[in-house]
């Protein structure tokens, strides 16, 4: 989960770097509506490329092992599990065979979202009526749903274009009239109506919504349902924790937003590269090491030195508070900087065994979370400073002021400073040489940076000055650079979140915290029921219920805005919480459970049909995943997949409330409507990073 990038060489030219804080969030003050950085965003919209191509399968996380009471479930939710890989892969291969069929009969002519499909045959109609026109469609759901399910309103902006021209139509009304009239035939539609001036109002059929619930199970979560992107290489920076310290509450948010947009894109058929940009370089591991050595003269950072690493934080604090008090530890502090950096083999032993302990407790933080990355941090990019800051000299856009080698920004208050007054190196270097390496050695399409949105003004210098210097936003370079902010975790007083003696909580003890109080409740409500519950099982659960918890309380707010952390709100059983959705998904399993036929056979064999009104809705809700996912890459904002997830399960309520499922004439349609709706749950619960629970 955690790999370690190889070692750069160290030269004597790094006599200096920056004081500055690495890319731990928390408690910067945050920026104005301008702090969301869009340089590089070639269009407005995030193009998707023709659907229908080939994607790569999701990274899922595991459903949770252990005895009877939260056993894994096959796909189908009704297999007994002695049966359950044999099933699976049938399962499997009637899906592949199926989705090889459509493909070959042309099944998936109507791909992508309906959204993506609506505009397509409305772009259709917009050329057919008005050939010299090149409006794009403004396709988008209808607010209420008593009016249709979706809404074209281009009627209005095209008749003021028109207006004047020979024939031009008299009314945007007439205009609305035109486009529906030029419609091309096909199975979307079943009725079209207009409103107010030219709003055209567009019911979809129920025989297509069928279909599209029929696709999800036999075809399986491939195209039409995962938008294709038009990026496909994509590097993601994010998490970035500080070496020697521990990783705190304000490094959750980071974390897990950078995860939920990595899974995003490999969802999409994106190969993406998670970087975690970590703190490994620079002044602090000079008042580190000189404390180190002060204490214990002999270490020389070998693993026989371990127990004087095994508390890094308190070590920190106490160098810290040496380097701020006394002036003659200050300056041997700044030597031993310099010995680092010039490459001192006992310095650079001392520096790997403070990185390796860091890494392991990082490690251990990354695999109760299910995320995986890959460590590049800023030492890796030291041997390329020295070259990036020639470069920006010779094309002419860093200039000296003041000593220092700057990079000035048209808009900006304060430069890019690239290169110190000493000859040292910094954090805005680095950043330039980490761009230049993303876009040059690993040739990323798309590249996006997250942090907490304080930093916004920085990265909105450093893609300034990538752009000055030719790199991005030219022919030859149109990669997209994208900075996505978040804001700051508060306590439940509204203040930042802090333990009471005032200093941070700590990301470990949150994650214990949540996983503790499930535990207790699991064991309550096994006490209530009589039921027994195997440990192995009850710590799985308890694990998913935990972590889920925490990880959906974040992702769910918009990223821009400030949240209050409490567990008593991310842990209720009702309302937009993880641990009720997980409860929901349970349910479900249940009743397919209950079943107990082969959900993908009854696929192959017996035609989904949605006739009543809360079936229709449920259908057409499922059938809108893709563009969840797609609003989530457009905005980068995880909690538009919380959304759509927390509406399903409120559509199927509705829906299992209405509509008996079991020993109903209609059971087989129905099931199929069931088990559709799991499977969009735990393909959104894969998305956000949560486990699937089949009983509770």
């Amino acid at each position: 989960h955690f790999t370690n990038s190889t070692e750069p060489a160290y030269t004597s030219s790094h006599k200096s770097m920056l004081n500055k804080s690495s890319r731990a969030p928390g408690g910067q003050k945050l920026c104005s509506s301008s702090a969301e950085n869009k340089l590089g965003r070639a269009v407005p919209r995030i193009p998707f490329s023709r659907p229908g191509a080939a994607v790569l399968g999701s990274r899922s996380l595991p459903a949770v092992e252990g005895g009877k009471q939260f056993s894994r479930r096959p796909s189908s939710l009704t297999r007994p599990v002695s049966a359950a890989a044999t099933a699976q892969q049938q399962g499997t291969n009637r899906r592949r065979a199926a989705l090889q069929e459509a493909r070959m009969s042309k099944d998936l002519q109507a791909a992508g979202s309906l959204r993506t499909q609506l505009t397509n045959l409305f772009r259709q109609a917009i050329n057919k009526a008005y050939p010299d026109l090149t409006d794009e469609p403004v396709v988008a759901a209808c607010n209420n749903a008593k009016f249709g399910d979706y809404q074209c309103n281009n009627a209005m902006q095209l008749f003021a274009k028109l207006k004047g021209k020979e024939g031009a139509p008299k009314a945007p009304r007439d205009v609305a009239n035109a486009l529906v009239a030029n419609l091309p035939p096909n199975e979307l539609l079943s009725e079209t109506s207009l409103a107010g001036p030219g709003f055209i109002n567009i019911r979809l059929s129920n025989e297509f919504l069928s279909k599209r619930v029929s696709e999800i199970l036999r075809l399986g979560l491939q195209p039409p349902y995962s938008p294709d992107l038009s990026s496909k290489k994509c590097v993601v920076d994010f998490s970035s924790p500080n070496v020697a310290k521990e990783m705190h509450v304000g490094h959750l948010r980071s974390t897990i937003i950078g995860d939920t947009i990595c899974r995003t894109l490999e969802l999409c058929g994106a190969q993406v590269l998670r970087l975690n940009h970590i703190g490994d370089w620079g002044t602090q591991f000079g008042m580190l090491i000189q404390h180190m050595s002060e204490l214990s003269p002999s270490a020389d950072g070998s693993a026989s030195g371990d127990e004087s690493i095994s508390d890094l934080m308190e070590l920190y604090r106490a160098a810290k508070k040496r380097f701020d008090d006394d002036e003659g530890f200050k300056q041997r502090a700044r030597e031993a900087v310099t010995a680092l950096q010039s490459g001192d083999e006992k310095s650079l032993k001392m520096w790997r065994a403070i990185c390796a302990a860091s890494r392991k407790e990082f490690a251990a933080i990354y695999e109760r979370l299910g995320v995986k990355v890959e460590e590049r941090g800023e030492s890796f990019y030291n041997p390329m400073l020295k070259g990036v800051v020639e470069e920006l000299k010779e094309k002419g856009c860093a200039e000296l002021s003041d000593g220092a080698i700057c990079v000035f920004v048209e808009g900006q208050s304060i430069p890019l400073i690239v290169q110190k007054s000493d000859g040292g190196f910094g954090y805005a270097s680095t950043d330039m040489a980490a761009l230049k390496h993303r876009l040059e050695v690993e040739k990323a399409d798309w590249i996006i940076y997250v942090t907490d949105a304080g930093q916004a003004q920085h990265f909105d210098l450093v893609f300034s000055a990538a752009k000055k210097a030719g790199w991005i936003g030219t022919p030859e370079s149109k990669a997209k650079i994208d900075h996505v902010g978040f804001g700051l975790v508060l306590g439940e007083d509204g203040k930042k979140f802090k333990t009471r003696s005032g200093d941070v909580v700590r990301l470990v003890e949150l994650l214990d915290e949540a996983k503790a109080r499930c535990t207790a409740t699991i064991r309550a409500r096994s006490e209530e029921t009589g039921e027994t519950v195997d440990e192995a099982s009850l710590d799985h659960a308890a694990s998913a219920m935990g972590y889920g918890a925490v990880k959906y309380a974040d992702l769910k707010s918009h990223r821009m805005t400030n949240y209050k952390f409490s567990f008593d709100s991310m842990l209720d059983l009702k309302g937009n919480t993880a641990v009720y959705l997980l409860y929901a998904h349970a349910r479900i399993a249940g009743i397919a459970r209950k079943a107990d036929k082969d959900i993908d056979a009854l696929a192959a064999s017996t035609p989904v049909v949605v006739a009543h009104q809360k079936e229709v809705d449920l259908a057409l809700h499922l059938s809108r995943f893709p563009e969840a996912m797609e609003d989530m890459l457009q905005e980068l904002a995880p909690n538009r997949l919380t959304d759509y997830l927390y509406e399903l399960s409120e559509r199927f309520n509705a829906f299992y409330t209405d509509c008996k499922v079991l020993g109903s004439e209609e059971e087989g349609s129905r099931l199929q409507l069931v088990e559709a709706t799991a499977r969009i749950m735990r393909q959104c619960f894969s998305l956000l990073g949560l486990i699937p629970l089949y009983r509770i």
